[in-house]
């Protein structure tokens, strides 16, 4: 028989999955204003780009899965 989570455990594993990605998020952000700094401007748009759009896929998954959950 399978063991079934806590809402709370569920919780806790979401903060710490959310972490992971928000920290990806901000270091591929972060490159980018490094690029920017110390090369041209546009050789960092495309991570800041990047890092904005890890951080918005999550969120729309996480809202996805939040309202899938209720």
């Amino acid at each position: 028989m399978k063991k079934r989570l806590t809402q709370t455990e569920e919780f806790e594993i979401l903060k710490l999955v959310l972490d992971k990605f928000l920290w990806l998020g901000f270091a591929v952000m972060a490159f980018g204003l490094f690029k920017m700094v110390t090369e041209t401007i546009e050789s960092g748009v495309a991570y800041l780009v990047a890092g904005a759009a890890i951080l918005v896929l999550f969120m729309v998954i996480i809202v996805k899965e939040y309202e899938l959950s209720k």
